[in-house]
């Protein structure tokens, strides 16, 4: 059923007086909305400037037809989160140690510390770089390569990104002849495989896909920015060269392996960003790696 919501509403300008709207009637995209969104609509849509405090009165939501697209479907930005959780005991990589999560400060500790009912909680993790969804750096692969801390901060965020889909189940191997026929200059190159559905499980770490050195040669040739995969490894694991790492992380391309939930995004118009902390000599770290949709879904006029 399509649903409205009817408000009061009483907005204040920092630099005094302010307006106020009685009765407003707007269609709602679920079953109900917050305050907080209302009054981020309201001073969005009148353009409003120096908002101090809002308040919304008199809440109530209608099942009546909408009139226009619902408040949240137009304009936003849509974010996809392509990130695996970190968790205590996860194992990333065969061979590795998995993370130690726990408390440094736990809050019944703190309690002593502080008054009335004031607790905190100060976390303490134990963990090598290459956990989760992690980002290389040419310091990962190079002695005299960048790390993280030398890395220009507009290399990790919103660059302009493709998804080119190689599905494992018609082969392993993402040879160039794949990634040609794509518009890849200047962008962030994530290579969809399927392989993060078996994510935690003893098959994800054997027979993974991976990109041949033929297919890194062509990405550096044509000046790409990054690289992602939803595999194990952006290199095949199963000898002891690595072609790809040498490759793209020679040419300063960064490297972002373990990406989930690409087959949540369209080919292209969207930006990605994966952004490590800023450590000093390190040259891998995990990351909140996220796609920005330029062109939200569309809910439509109903």
């Amino acid at each position: 059923m399509n649903k409205r919501v009817k408000f009061d509403f009483d907005i204040r300008f920092t630099n005094g007086g302010g307006i106020k709207g009685e009765d407003f009637r707007l269609d709602i995209a679920g079953d109900d909305i917050s305050d907080k969104e209302l009054a981020d609509y309201i001073v969005a849509d009148m353009r409003l400037l120096m908002v101090g405090e809002t308040r919304i009165l008199n809440k109530e939501i209608l099942t009546e037809p909408h009139k226009r697209k619902p408040v949240g479907t137009s304009g936003a930005s849509y974010l996809i989160d392509l990130s695996h959780t970190i968790e205590n005991g996860l194992v990333t990589y065969k061979g590795l140690p998995a993370p130690v999560i726990c408390d440094f400060l736990s809050r019944e500790a703190s309690a002593a510390l502080y008054d009335g009912d004031t607790t905190f909680q100060i976390g303490k993790i134990e963990m090598v770089t290459n956990t989760g969804t992690y980002i290389d750096c040419p310091f990962h692969r190079y002695a005299e390569g960048k790390d993280l801390a030398e890395m220009p901060l507009e290399r990790f965020a919103d660059l302009d990104a493709i998804v080119i889909r190689a599905p494992y189940q018609d082969g392993l191997a993402v040879t160039a002849d794949r990634l040609r026929h794509h518009e890849i200059r200047n962008r962030a190159v994530l290579v969809h495989t399927g392989w993060d559905a078996h994510w935690n499980t003893p098959a994800y770490y054997e027979n993974h896909p991976y990109l041949t050195a033929d297919a890194a040669g062509y990405l550096r040739d044509c000046d790409v920015k990054l690289v992602g995969i939803d595999s194990h490894n952006i290199d095949n694991t199963q000898g002891k060269s690595r072609p790809v790492h040498t490759t793209l992380l020679g040419a300063e391309i960064l490297i972002v392996e373990h990406l989930c939930h690409l087959e949540l995004l369209p080919e292209d118009g969207f930006t990605f960003s994966a952004v490590p902390p800023k450590f000093k000599g390190v040259g891998t770290f995990p990351v909140r790696a996220m796609a920005k949709l330029k062109n939200p879904p569309d809910a439509g006029e109903s």
